[in-house]
C-alpha cells in the first residue's frame, strides 16, 4: 500500500488544498510544512517522516532554495520504488540538479510545475506541466489525476520548469497590463461597469482577466497567488540565462518590487493595481 500512497511536503495556499483532496481519495500518507500546521491531515513534524511513509513525495515550496532543504531531509531515505514530484516553481537548471539528486538515490523523478491558482486547485482545474522519463511520467500522472484537470508531457525536467516561467511570465505581464488600463479608465471617470462590460466583448479579454476583475473591482487583494511568488518567478526567469530579450519581464519585475517595498507581498499580484492608485 505505501506505493499507492502519498506525501505533500509544503501546505502553503496550493499544498494544503492538494493534502485534503489527496485525504478524501485516501491516498494521503503523511503531510508536512516547514511552519507546523498539526491541522493538517496526516501532519507529520519531519518531511524525512512524511518520506518514509509515501510511496510517492509532491514538493510544493517557495523556490529552489527551499525545495534544496527539503530534499537534503529526505535524499538519506528514499530509493528505489518511490517516486518524488516536484512542483514548485524553479529554474531549469536547480529541475536538472534535483533530478540528478533524486534519482542517484534509485528513486524516481518528475517535474511538475502547474498552472492555476486557489480556486482551480479547490475545483481540481490545476494544469501540470510534466517533465522526466516516460515510464516516470505514466506513476505520476496516475497520482496528478487525482487533483488536476489536464497533464500535458512538455519534454525534459528543464523544459518542464521552463514552460512553467514561460507561463507566468506572461500572466505577470497581463496584470500590469489591465492594472493600467483599469487606472486609465478610472481616470477618465469611466464606470467600472462600463470598462469591464466593453473588455468582455474586446480581443484583449482573457482568463486571467475573468479570475482578477471582482478583485480589481471589489479592492480584494487576499491571495491567490501572491506578489512575492510572482517576484520570485521573474526573478528565476530573469537569471536563467536564456539568450531570449526580455523588456517587459524586466519593466514588470521593478513593479513587483515596488509592491514588495510597499508591504503587499503577501497579497494577491493583482494588487500591482496599487501601485497606480
Amino acid at each position: 500500500m505505501k506505493n499507492h500512497r502519498i506525501a505533500v511536503l509544503g501546505l502553503g495556499i496550493i499544498g494544503s488544498v492538494w493534502a485534503r483532496h489527496y485525504a478524501a481519495a485516501q491516498r494521503l500518507a503523511a503531510s508536512w510544512n516547514r511552519t507546523p500546521q498539526p491541522d493538517s491531515p496526516g501532519f507529520v513534524a519531519r518531511p524525512s517522516e512524511a518520506a518514509r511513509l509515501a510511496g510517492v513525495i509532491q514538493i510544493v515550496v517557495a523556490d529552489p532554495a527551499a525545495v534544496g532543504s527539503v530534499l537534503g531531509e529526505i535524499l538519506p531515505v528514499i530509493g528505489p520504488d518511490q517516486l518524488v514530484i516536484q512542483s514548485s516553481t524553479i529554474d531549469p537548471g536547480s529541475a536538472r540538479r534535483f533530478a540528478d539528486q533524486v534519482t542517484g538515490t534509485g528513486a524516481q523523478y518528475v517535474e511538475a510545475p502547474f498552472t492555476g491558482s486557489k480556486p482551480a486547485a479547490q475545483a481540481k482545474k490545476i494544469v501540470y506541466y510534466l517533465g522526466g522519463l516516460p515510464s516516470d511520467l505514466e506513476r505520476a500522472e496516475e497520482v496528478l489525476e487525482l487533483v488536476s484537470q489536464a497533464r500535458l508531457r512538455i519534454g525534459t525536467v528543464e523544459q518542464a520548469a521552463a514552460l512553467k516561467l514561460a507561463m507566468n511570465l506572461q500572466l505577470a505581464i497581463q496584470m500590469e497590463a489591465l492594472a493600467e488600463s483599469l487606472a486609465f479608465s478610472r481616470a477618465a471617470g469611466i464606470p467600472d461597469e462600463v470598462y469591464f462590460g466593453a473588455l468582455e466583448k474586446n480581443a484583449g479579454y482573457s482568463g486571467l482577466t475573468q479570475l482578477k476583475t471582482a478583485k480589481l473591482r471589489q479592492g480584494d487583494w487576499s491571495p491567490q497567488f501572491s506578489v512575492k511568488h510572482m517576484l520570485k518567478d521573474m526573478r528565476l526567469a530573469l537569471g536563467a540565462g536564456s539568450e531570449a530579450a526580455l523588456p517587459l519581464t524586466q519593466a514588470v519585475e521593478h513593479c513587483l518590487e515596488q509592491a514588495r517595498i510597499n508591504g503587499w507581498g503577501d497579497l494577491d499580484f493583482s494588487a500591482l493595481f496599487r501601485n497606480l492608485a
